[in-house]
């Protein structure tokens, strides 16, 4: 197996999204595992993968938008 300057894009985002469960925030949380899905969609466009650079983007998406929710007070209901 040989290592390849773009496995850097790939090894680092795996990293970065190791690295968001160690946070207590959700709302921080969101933001770095939607930085670690931004490398993993450069990671995507840079070997050529369609899949791997559209589920990425939604994640970036999602994680944005969960990310900029208001918490909920105690008592809230649903």
């Amino acid at each position: 197996m040989k290592f390849q300057a773009v496995d850097v894009v790939g090894w680092a985002a795996t990293a970065l999204f190791a690295v968001s469960y160690l946070s207590q925030d959700s709302a921080k949380i969101r933001k770095v595992q939607a930085a670690a899905a931004s490398l993993w969609a450069a990671y995507g466009l840079l070997i050529h993968s369609l899949p791997v650079t559209v589920s990425n983007l939604i994640v970036i998406s999602v994680a944005l938008s969960t990310a900029r929710r208001r918490p909920r007070e105690p008592g809230d209901h649903a």
